[in-house]
């Protein structure tokens, strides 16, 4: 197994990907869901370990593929049109991009929202000012 989840100051980058107007057909196909999941992981040249997926009745799919660099994640909501999928990775040596186009493509989701962060930092200075933030929204909530 790769020992790959040191990047930057950082262990791992989480893209989590929100795909709306999505094709309803295509997102509540398991078998199709699963295919689209791990060619993107392909894609990103991922080293794919495991898969799992599930169709939920009446509708919906859910899917993980667990790869050395952690894992690819998916929920569909065909009914909204909308999919949901994680991309969390460690190390700085896949192509994530390339896997939210090829995404957004197959399931022809007419816009996207994509939120890209770094997990684990390992900074002292920037975990110092995480802490605080964290801090302060947690006081922010209990007021």
């Amino acid at each position: 197994m790769l020992n790959s989840c040191r990047m930057d100051k950082s262990l791992g980058k989480h893209v989590i990907l929100e795909l709306y107007g999505c094709n309803e057909k295509l997102i509540d196909d398991e078998k199709l869901v699963h295919e689209i999941l791990l060619d993107a992981a392909k894609l990103a040249k991922a080293n794919i370990i495991s898969s799992t997926f599930h169709q939920f009745s009446p509708q919906g799919v859910s899917g993980m593929i667990i790869i050395e660099e952690s894992h690819f994640s998916i929920h569909t909501w065909p009914e909204h049109g909308y999919a949901a999928v994680d991309m969390f990775t460690c190390g700085d040596m896949l192509d994530n991009m390339s896997a939210v186009d090829y995404i957004k493509e197959k399931f022809e989701s007419k816009s996207i929202y994509m939120a890209d962060m770094r997990r684990g930092i390992l900074d002292s200075d920037a975990n110092l000012k995480i802490g605080e933030m964290q801090h302060q929204v947690s006081s922010e909530v209990a007021s």
